[in-house]
């Protein structure tokens, strides 16, 4: 298995930004005829963060998806981090060429080293 950081170029200032998860989602209810105290809190999911920046970016973030599925899976790491899973190093190449063929500078994924824990 390969990781991967997605970096896109921002649709303001035209820099390289990348998604991250800065506080999870607090889900709750509103009853109509009782007081409700439930409060679910979740980091969303890889996609799902990644749908969410829509309009932030210079690139179509659904494209851009669906471009990332072919090769691999979006995840958030650490309940932080968006990053891009492939099956190996050879998938992360194409992955690569691919978005580099489709959205040219606005999309790219920078692989994450592996390390030993020495």
């Amino acid at each position: 298995m390969e990781r991967g950081m997605l970096w896109f170029k921002c649709a303001a200032m035209h820099d390289p930004v990348r998604p991250v998860l800065k506080r999870q989602a607090a889900l709750g209810w509103e009853a109509k005829n009782r007081k409700v105290d439930l409060v679910i809190e979740r980091p969303f999911k890889g996609e799902e963060l990644l749908h969410r920046m829509k309009g932030w970016f210079t690139a179509d973030v659904y494209e851009a998806a669906e471009v990332i599925k072919k090769y691999g899976v979006l995840k958030t790491l650490d309940d932080y981090h968006l990053v891009v899973e492939t099956k190996d190093v050879n998938s992360m190449k194409a992955l690569s060429e691919d978005l580099k063929k489709t959205f040219g500078e606005e999309v790219w994924v920078e692989r994450i080293e592996k390390r030993s824990l020495e």
